[in-house]
């Protein structure tokens, strides 16, 4: 007698799991189902939604690399590197070298194989030079 009761009860709780599975099942294709009507191809979309599904990266736009003595330095900054351009070369060395690499003037004087002095020298009026430019283009400079 307890088998029987045992075996309804098994009965019973397998056509409930069996009921609950279906009806699951039965919403999941529902869902979709709805899922597909919203759906469109990429085939399908305009020129100005699929552009709504574009993103941009803008973050290595503005970067430019100039090379010193093999060195590749990246300055930042369209308005920086326009006028780092304009320099000539010499000038520019020693700048990317002090401001961007972090070079002592002896050591840009031993990178450049010029006196140790002319690198000051050199510095300060390109910095003049920089900022002439700079001012001729139109930038404020944040603490005026």
């Amino acid at each position: 007698m307890k088998d029987s009761y045992e075996q309804r009860i098994q009965n019973q709780f397998g056509a409930f799991c069996v009921k609950v599975l279906k009806n699951e099942a039965r919403h999941i294709q529902r869902e979709y189902a709805r899922l597909r009507d919203q759906e469109k191809s990429l085939g399908e979309l305009t020129a100005s939604e699929l552009e709504q599904t574009a993103v941009w990266d803008r973050h290595f736009m503005d970067e430019h690399v100039f090379d010193v003595q093999g060195l590749p330095v990246v300055v930042n900054g369209n308005i920086l590197a326009d006028a780092l351009a304009q320099l000539p070369k010499g000038k520019r060395d020693v700048i990317l070298l002090s401001y961007f690499l972090d070079m002592t003037d002896r050591e840009i004087s031993e990178k450049l194989n010029i006196v140790h002095q002319t690198v000051s020298k050199r510095r300060r009026a390109t910095l003049k030079e920089l900022r002439e430019y700079l001012v001729k283009e139109g930038f404020e400079w944040p603490d005026e």
